[in-house]
C-alpha cells in the first residue's frame, strides 16, 4: 500500500473523513474501533471518546454476530463487501436497519489488519419499500381495475383487477393504447381526461362506458390522478376503474319500477274519474302497451253475431289503426278463444311456435301483410258478475319479449279497466233513461198546457155564471187547485227547456228595486196574514230577465211560506257590495239540517222532513239555481236547524 508522501494529503482525507453524511469508522483484528467521525456519532449515539477502544459488537445484536463473523472470513481473504443491508444497534439499545459496505485495511506489506466500514441508515428506504409493497398488493388484489398510462395513452401498468374486469391479460394490455377499451363514440373523453391530466387536474368519479375483449359494454366509474416523476414532473396517469353496471341495472329497474308504479297510478286515477268508454280503453290499451314493451297493443271488443263468432276492435296503440282495417277480426280460433271465454291469459314467447297456431282456414296464421308477430301476450278483460267484456291482445316482432311481470302487470290494469268500464256502461244507460225520462217531461208537460188552458177558461166561466152558493165556492177552489196544477207544468216545462238547452232569457238593463216593489206588492195580496219586511239599500241596477229573475223571487217567498206556515212573517233585503248586488229571504221555518243543504238546488231533491207535509216536485231551486247562474251570478242557503232559513243569491251589479 503507499505511503501518503504529504501532510497536505493526510489533512484532505481527514477532512473527508469528518465531513461525509455517512457513518465511517474502523476496527482491528481484535475487534477494537480505532476510528469514528461524527456521523457515526450522529447514526449510533456514542460519542468518540466513549467508543474508541471499545468492541465493534457493541454496534451488533446478539443474533447478528455470527453474521459479522462470516463477513471477517471474507475481509481477512482481502474481499469488499459493498451495501450490505443488516441490522445495528445504537447506544439507547435501538435495533436500526443500515447498508454497510466493509473493506479491508491493509499494512504496508500488504496485510490485513482490520476493517473499515460506511454505514448508512436505511429506515426511510425501508419504510419507502414497505409503502411500495404495501401499495402493490393493494394494486394486486384490488378488485377495481388499476391501470397506469403514458401522456400519449399507452398503457404501462395493468393489475388483476383491470384483467378479470376488461379480460385482457397483462401481456395483451402493456404498450397498448388506451382506445383499446374505449367505444368508438366515446373517444373523445379520453382527450378531455388526458387534457385535465396535464393541468394537473384530477379526475374524479367519472362515470361513463368501457368496452371489455369480448366487446361487452361495462357502465364504470373513474378516477384518474397524474402520475409525477422526482422532478415534479407530470409524465402519465394512474386510472382506477369501477365496475358500476349492477348498480346501473339496479338504479334502472328502481326507475322502471318506479314508473310503472306511476302508470298504473295514472290509469287507476284517469280510469276511475272518466265515464267515456271510448277515452277509458284508448288510455287502457296505450298504457298496457307502454308497460309490456310491445310493438303495438289492441282491444277487441267481445261481440258475438249470429254465427257466435265477432270480434270488434275498439282501441290500438303504436300502430295506425289503418293496419288492422283490411284484415278481417278475429275468430274463435285456438288461440283466440281462451281470451274471449274468459278461461285464461295466453303469453307465447313464439306464437308461430305454439301446437294451437295456424290452424284454421282460411290462413293458417295471420293473413298475408298483418303486423309481424312473434311475441304474444293477451288478457281477457272480466266485470265482477263473469262477463267477458272482450281481450287485451299485444304483440312483438322478437321472441321472448313478454315477461311474468308484463303479464301481472296487465292483468291489474285489466282488473280495474273492468271496473271503469261496468260504471261507464251503468253511466250510459242512466243517461240513456234520464234523456227518455226528459223527452217524455217535455212532451208531458207540453201536451197538459192544452187541456189545463181550456179547464181554467171553462172554470172561469162557471165561476161567473153560478150564483154565490156552494156551487160558486166549489168553482173557485177548483180554479186555485188548477192554477197549482199549472204551476207544476210550468216548472216541467221549464226542466225540459232547461235539459234541452231552449230555456230562454232575454237581458236588459233595468232597476231591481222596482221589481221588489211590484213583489212585495203582490205578495201582500196573496197573503194578507203575512208580514213581509223588505229593506234595500244602494243602487239595484242589473242587466237580466226581469221576468225570470220574478220567477226566482216568487219561489223563494213562497217557500218562505210553504215551509213556515205556522209563521206570520217573511224578510227580504237587496243590497249592493261594490260590483255585486245581494238579494236574501230569510224565513222562521224548522230551518235546514247540514246534510241536506248541499242537495237543496238539485233537481227533484225535496228534503225528508218536509216532503210529506208540503206539495212540490221539488224543481223551484234547481230553476232557480240555473236561472241565476246564466245570470253570471250565485245561489247559497245558509241556514241552523230550529232558526229558519235564508236563501241568498247575487248578481252583477249593471255599469254603464
Amino acid at each position: 500500500m503507499a505511503r501518503l508522501q504529504h501532510p497536505q494529503e493526510l489533512s484532505t482525507l481527514q477532512s473527508i473523513f469528518e465531513g461525509i453524511d455517512d457513518a465511517i469508522f474502523c476496527h482491528d483484528l481484535d475487534m477494537r474501533i480505532t476510528h469514528w467521525n461524527p456521523a457515526a456519532e450522529q447514526l449510533f449515539g456514542y460519542s468518540h471518546e466513549e467508543i474508541i477502544d471499545e468492541s465493534v459488537y457493541l454496534l451488533i445484536p446478539e443474533d447478528r454476530q455470527q453474521e459479522k463473523m462470516d463477513i471477517m472470513r471474507d475481509i481477512m481473504e482481502g474481499r469488499r463487501i459493498g451495501h450490505f443491508k443488516t441490522i445495528r444497534r445504537t447506544r439507547e439499545g435501538v435495533e436500526i436497519p443500515v447498508s454497510i459496505t466493509i473493506s479491508p485495511i491493509r499494512d504496508q506489506e500488504g496485510q490485513v489488519t482490520g476493517s473499515s466500514q460506511i454505514a448508512r441508515s436505511i429506515i426511510e428506504e425501508n419504510a419507502a419499500e414497505e409503502k411500495q409493497a404495501r401499495l402493490a398488493a393493494i394494486v394486486a388484489s384490488s378488485d377495481d381495475a388499476i391501470v397506469g398510462k403514458s401522456l400519449q395513452g399507452i398503457i404501462t401498468s395493468w393489475n388483476i383487477g383491470a384483467e378479470k374486469m376488461f379480460g385482457y391479460t397483462e401481456q395483451e394490455a402493456i404498450g397498448q393504447h388506451i382506445s383499446l377499451l374505449i367505444p368508438p363514440e366515446r373517444l373523445n373523453e379520453e382527450d378531455i381526461i388526458i387534457g385535465n391530466i396535464r393541468a394537473g387536474k384530477k379526475v374524479d368519479h367519472f362515470q361513463t362506458i368501457r368496452r371489455t375483449k369480448g366487446g361487452q359494454q361495462l357502465h364504470i366509474s373513474l378516477s384518474v390522478s397524474p402520475i409525477l416523476n422526482k422532478a415534479g414532473e407530470i409524465i402519465g396517469a394512474s386510472k382506477i376503474a369501477r365496475n358500476i353496471t349492477a348498480q346501473k341495472e339496479a338504479e334502472r329497474s328502481v326507475a322502471k319500477s318506479m314508473e310503472r308504479m306511476e302508470i298504473l297510478n295514472s290509469i287507476s286515477k284517469s280510469i276511475n274519474e272518466d265515464l267515456d268508454l271510448q277515452h277509458i280503453l284508448q288510455r287502457v290499451t296505450d298504457a298496457t302497451t307502454r308497460l309490456t314493451g310491445a310493438d303495438f297493443g289492441a282491444f277487441f271488443y267481445n261481440r258475438i253475431d249470429q254465427g257466435g263468432e265477432s270480434y270488434w276492435l275498439y282501441t290500438i296503440s303504436g300502430a295506425p289503426r289503418a293496419a288492422f282495417e283490411n284484415f278481417p277480426m278475429p275468430r274463435n280460433t285456438a288461440v283466440f278463444h281462451p281470451t274471449f271465454s274468459g278461461e285464461d291469459v295466453v303469453r307465447v314467447d313464439d306464437i308461430t311456435k305454439d301446437p294451437r297456431y295456424g290452424k284454421n282456414s282460411p290462413y293458417f296464421g295471420m293473413p298475408k301483410g298483418h303486423l309481424p308477430v312473434v311475441s304474444y301476450l293477451a288478457v281477457p278483460v272480466i266485470t265482477h258478475s263473469g262477463v267477458v267484456i272482450g281481450g287485451l291482445f299485444f304483440g312483438h316482432k322478437q321472441a321472448g319479449v313478454f315477461k311474468e311481470e308484463h303479464e301481472d302487470l296487465v292483468v291489474t290494469v285489466a282488473s280495474q279497466a273492468a271496473v271503469a268500464i261496468d260504471n261507464s256502461r251503468l253511466f250510459e244507460e242512466v243517461k240513456d233513461l234520464s234523456n227518455k225520462k226528459d223527452e217524455f217531461i217535455a212532451l208531458a208537460s207540453h201536451e197538459l198546457k192544452t187541456p189545463l188552458t181550456s179547464m181554467s177558461g171553462f172554470l172561469q166561466i162557471l165561476e161567473r155564471m153560478v150564483p154565490d152558493g156552494s156551487a160558486k165556492s166549489f168553482a173557485e177552489k177548483a180554479l186555485k187547485q188548477l192554477a197549482k196544477l199549472n204551476e207544476l207544468v210550468n216548472d216541467l216545462f221549464d226542466i225540459s227547456k232547461i235539459q234541452a238547452g231552449k230555456l230562454q232569457l232575454n237581458f236588459e238593463p233595468f232597476d231591481l228595486s222596482d221589481l221588489l216593489d211590484e213583489i212585495t206588492d203582490t205578495f201582500e195580496q196573496t197573503h194578507p196574514h203575512y208580514n213581509l219586511k223588505m229593506a234595500a239599500d244602494g243602487e239595484l241596477l242589473v242587466s237580466g230577465d226581469k221576468m225570470r229573475l220574478e220567477q226566482v223571487l216568487t219561489n223563494l217567498l213562497g217557500n218562505a211560506v210553504k215551509y213556515a206556515p205556522d209563521a206570520r212573517e217573511v224578510s227580504m233585503i237587496a243590497i249592493r257590495t261594490g260590483n255585486e248586488i245581494r238579494i236574501s229571504v230569510k224565513d222562521q221555518g224548522p230551518g235546514i239540517l247540514p246534510e241536506n243543504q248541499q242537495h237543496i238546488f238539485s233537481q227533484f231533491y225535496r228534503v225528508k222532513e218536509q216532503e210529506r207535509k208540503t206539495s212540490g216536485l221539488g224543481l223551484g231551486l234547481y230553476i232557480s239555481k240555473d236561472i241565476i247562474d246564466r245570470h253570471g251570478g250565485r245561489i247559497w242557503v245558509e241556514s241552523t236547524p230550529g232558526h229558519g232559513a235564508t236563501f241568498t243569491f247575487s248578481l252583477p251589479a249593471f255599469t254603464n
